[in-house]
């Protein structure tokens, strides 16, 4: 008897594949009704308890600044435009009250599973416990920076409502005022005022006034709900991946830049190691910075008989940017065309202002954190809003 078309491996496997997919959805939906955001501690609140790691490779807890008259506990992020807007601010608040006993703490409760890619145009770092260590470093931050991702069970029990939140603790870790740094985001509009006036007012033995403020900031990544994420990646890798010829002369208009954009060009292989091996950070950074004045455009430098298996490879890699195979069999027409200066071998790549000025240019494998920083750090994108 021939076996019925419906039981065919094929069809049972994308079943099963539609099946999972479906309860996936479902899963997550439920974790997130089962997880509403939680409540803000209120003014008059005991400081909650605390054992976290800082990027200084200690544990601190609560009890480690019982002798601080102060306790400033701030929740901020690596990757948010707005926590990195006041990061400056915040160093110069735990200096210029270190003198009088005060102590600030930076918690990142984040949850680095959380955070997808088109959350990260503003930054080169995401908010696991290694990049809050790069950050550290890079910005010298003068206060401690704690980890609160893994199971976020701090931020649980203080509600931060957004990054960044301050909350002022009396002597006693009563919490004196909770809210804002300042009203003014962008860098260099404001100093601080609003933490500043709360901190000088407890420090006289008064209640802050006011004690609540509102704060603007990115939202809290909270571990469960991810729904919007999984969703997002599943559209990334629905999107089409294309594959178009290009001559020398396209090639040079190409670097001429007349797009508006900051554009990132890769020139590869199939047949180049190194070339294969970072092509996934090129679709990292394209996801990052997609969304802003930026685009990224590979450049095969395979043989045009080679088409179908470069475009398998970009495929299998859902590099759904602008790619292009060269059209012609001598290649040092393509090393001429896009930088004279370029000795030929793989990967190159370059970044490229409107205009045409190059403002990056790599021979062999990028290192892609001092690559995403000179991306988000040019003038045409920025730090901040």
């Amino acid at each position: 008897m021939a076996s019925c078309k419906f039981f065919h491996p094929d069809f049972m496997k994308k079943m099963i594949s539609l099946i999972f997919a479906i309860f996936l959805i479902i899963t997550l939906q439920a974790q997130e009704q089962h997880h509403p955001d939680p409540v803000t501690l209120a003014i008059g609140s005991p400081a909650p308890d605390f054992n976290l790691k800082g990027t200084d490779g200690r544990m601190h807890s609560l009890g480690d600044y019982a002798s601080s008259p102060l306790l400033v506990v701030i929740f901020s992020a690596n990757h948010c435009p707005t926590a990195q807007a006041y990061e400056d601010r915040i160093k110069d608040i735990a200096s210029d009250y270190k003198s009088k006993g005060v102590q600030v703490v930076v918690i990142s409760s984040n949850s680095a599973q959380a955070l997808n890619l088109s959350e990260m145009g503003y930054t080169d770092l995401g908010d696991s416990f290694d990049e809050m260590v790069i950050r550290a470093k890079d910005k010298g931050f003068n206060f401690p920076y704690l980890y609160d991702g893994d199971n976020q069970k701090v931020a649980l029990q203080y509600g931060p409502v957004a990054t960044p939140h301050a909350f002022v603790f009396d002597r006693d870790r009563l919490l004196r005022y909770c809210g804002r740094i300042d009203h003014s985001e962008k860098p260099g509009t404001g100093h601080g005022e609003d933490l500043r006036l709360a901190i000088d007012q407890a420090l006289a033995g008064k209640q802050p006034d006011p004690a609540v403020t509102k704060v603007f900031g990115c939202s809290i990544k909270w571990s469960w709900k991810s729904a919007y994420t999984e969703k997002l990646y599943r559209d990334w890798a629905a999107l089409p991946v294309t594959l178009d010829s290009i001559g020398p002369d396209s090639v040079k208009y190409l670097l001429q830049n007349h797009s508006g954009k900051l554009r990132l060009i890769n020139v590869w292989a199939t047949w180049c190691g190194p070339c294969v091996n970072e092509f996934p950070d090129f679709i990292t950074i394209d996801r990052m910075y997609r969304g802003r004045d930026f685009e990224f455009i590979s450049i095969s430098a395979d043989k045009l008989s080679k088409k179908n298996k470069v475009l398998g490879f970009l495929k299998a890699h859902q590099a759904s940017n602008k790619n292009y195979i060269f059209s012609r069999d001598n290649v040092y027409e393509l090393i001429e065309a896009i930088d004279p200066n370029w000795q030929g071998a793989l990967p190159y790549t370059v970044l490229v202002e409107p205009g045409g000025k190059i403002v990056y240019g790599q021979q062999g494998p990028i290192d892609p954190l001092q690559l995403k920083k000179r991306i988000v750090e040019n003038h045409l994108l920025g730090r901040t809003y």
